[in-house]
């Protein structure tokens, strides 16, 4: 447990104090943010605001990460393959705002560029974690299915850290609702973490038990709690109004990172719910591009969901904290599911 505060700790404070000297040193060097010329009008008065703070928030929890380790326990596999892909989809997401920034223009990588990285990051992840990390090639909701994918498996993780990434992506489009919502979901999975830790079959516990090594739960409970904590720091200077924005940088790191966490968890399917909010975005854009071409109409007035009712005159905090409520019931709900099959299992029996 302390280990987990530790790192919570750690992260929070990397990125509340790194971040104000990140604003000052983006700004001096250029690094503003571009506005696509089609988004709404009130958007371009952000142009020019420091973007790519997900460097921060991925050195803080790395920071937190080693900090915690260091001083309590070992790394493992799972572990050190989870930040893997969090650094390798901030990576992509840092060339892509790279080139928005050097171009000056809201276009950065293109599409098949960005997915061919973040491929190559999921692939080598789910290589890892079955020959280092142990991990079964099988699908799984909360526990496993019993769904056996073999090599289906590589592709299915690979799906789940494109669909995560760009979710959160997709999600980053007004001032803090990325931040916020990654907090409430990165806090699910400290729970689930930790009551999988305390729970491991290793421990020669009676009744129910999770087969996830005792190292690997623990591991992915500190990285959950340096994610919570950093990016709880970071939306100290992203509420609204912004002075700073994740960009891809973050925005890619922390869809990939909650991915990997649901991987290493087991709870590949319950990412779905405890992510809701990045679902229901996503979900608006592809019936926007599906509705559009199918029919030359359009669902919404502006795709991603927060941008429709931004066009339908609600302010934009009152958009993010609305989302941010949707965010919170849907981490709840995930979280009774989580305990739900505990007892459902024949847990908490005394």
């Amino acid at each position: 447990m302390k280990s987990i505060l530790v790192a919570a700790a750690v992260g929070f404070f990397v990125t509340l104090l790194l971040t104000a000297v990140a604003i000052r040193v983006f700004r001096a060097w250029g690094w503003g943010q571009r506005i696509r010329e089609d988004g709404p009008r009130g958007h371009l008065e952000k142009m020019g605001t420091p973007t790519m703070g997900g460097l921060v928030i991925i050195v803080a929890v790395v920071a937190a990460y080693l900090a915690a380790r260091v001083a309590f326990e070992q790394f493992t596999a799972a572990g050190l393959s989870t930040l893997g892909v969090m650094i390798g989809l901030g990576a992509v997401g840092a060339t892509d705002d790279l080139i928005k920034i050097l171009r000056r223009r809201s276009l950065g990588l293109g599409k098949t560029a960005k997915m061919v990285g973040q491929a190559a990051v999921a692939l080598a992840f789910a290589w890892t974690i079955v020959h280092w990390g142990h991990v079964p090639p099988h699908l799984s909701f909360i526990t496993d299915t019993g769904i056996r994918l073999g090599l289906a498996f590589y592709l299915w993780v690979t799906v789940m850290v494109i669909a995560s990434s760009n979710g959160v992506n997709l999600t980053d489009g007004l001032d803090g609702l990325a931040s916020g919502s990654a907090a409430l979901v990165f806090a699910a999975y400290v729970v689930i973490a930790f009551w999988q830790f305390r729970h491991a079959c290793e421990l020669g516990i009676k009744g129910v038990c999770y087969p996830i090594g005792v190292g690997s739960a623990l591991d992915v409970a500190i990285i959950s709690a340096g994610a919570l904590g950093a990016v709880a720091g970071f939306l100290w200077w992203n509420a609204a109004p912004a002075k700073i924005f994740m960009g891809d940088t973050g925005a890619l790191a922390l869809g990939g990172l909650m991915a990997a966490i649901a991987v290493n968890t087991d709870t590949q399917l319950l990412l779905l719910v405890l992510g809701g909010i990045y679902v229901l975005e996503t979900t608006s854009v592809i019936a926007q591009v599906a509705s559009f071409r199918l029919t030359g109409r359009r669902v919404f007035r502006m795709a991603p969901l927060h941008h429709h009712f931004e066009l339908a005159g609600w302010p934009e905090f009152t958009v993010v904290v609305r989302f941010w409520i949707i965010s919170g019931l849907a981490v709840a709900f995930g979280l009774g599911l989580f305990y739900a099959d505990f007892l459902a299992r024949g847990g908490g029996g005394g």
